[in-house]
């Protein structure tokens, strides 16, 4: 008779494993090939660290070098260096605060001293207008004619007019004058053969100046003649 192998087949299911040796099983099997050789193990070295590293051994960090260590030394302050600047700076800190407070004691100050001399002009100039109030209030108080009283008006309005010359207030000339839509405002235009074109026929409002500015425009109407035009 004669035997027959039967060889399994491995299934699919099955894996195929690989065993590590541990650190210990290595060694082991080391040395037994070292004593059935009769060599001895050969001995690890340890690893060299490399010559560009400067490594502290507890801290596992660079070294501070020479340079770095003379810097720190010169950054440490002493007490008294410290207490010094604290009292610089209680100093800078002290005359801040006066600044501030004479910044603001000056700013009110120039605030007073302008609403006073506005005060102080206004007051002059009502001085110098009262004593036309006191002759309206005797013209008002007068019992004569017409052309009585119509002509202390004229008195006070002259006399008004020599206040405002003082003030150095003078009128805008406005009849026979070239338009001006600087000084005058018109209201209208009106026909005349008699006053050339575009030229200043009726004043309705006079106008004012103190100097050379303005105080308010002179409201006319403006002469259109037909028979003549203005460049």
């Amino acid at each position: 008779m004669t035997n027959r192998r039967m060889h399994k087949p491995m299934s699919t299911h099955e894996a195929e494993l690989t065993v590590v040796d541990s650190p210990e099983t290595a060694s082991g099997a080391v040395n037994r090939e070292s004593a059935q050789t009769g060599s001895a193990p050969a001995e690890q070295s340890p690893a060299e660290p490399s010559s560009g590293s400067n490594l502290d051994p507890t801290t596992e960090l660079p070294a501070p070098t020479a340079e770095e260590n003379q810097t720190r030394a010169g950054e440490t302050v002493t007490r008294s260096e410290f207490e010094q600047m604290r009292a610089e700076r209680d100093r800078l800190v002290d005359r801040l605060a006066r600044m501030q407070a004479e910044f603001e004691n000056a700013r009110k100050r120039s605030e007073r001293e302008r609403a006073e001399f506005r005060e102080f002009a206004t007051g002059n100039v009502v001085e110098q207008f009262l004593p036309v109030l006191d002759h309206f209030e005797l013209a008002l108080k007068a019992s004569g004619s017409v052309e009585q009283l119509r002509s202390g008006v004229e008195l006070i309005v002259k006399q008004m007019s020599e206040v405002l010359r003082q003030l150095q207030v003078t009128p805008v000339p406005a009849v026979g004058e070239p338009f001006d839509p600087r000084v005058h405002e018109a209201l209208g235009t009106v026909e005349r053969e008699d006053i050339p074109d575009q030229h200043v026929a009726e004043e309705i409002r006079r106008g004012y100046k103190i100097r050379d500015r303005l105080l308010r425009p002179a409201m006319v109407r403006v002469a259109h003649n037909p028979n003549q035009k203005s460049d």
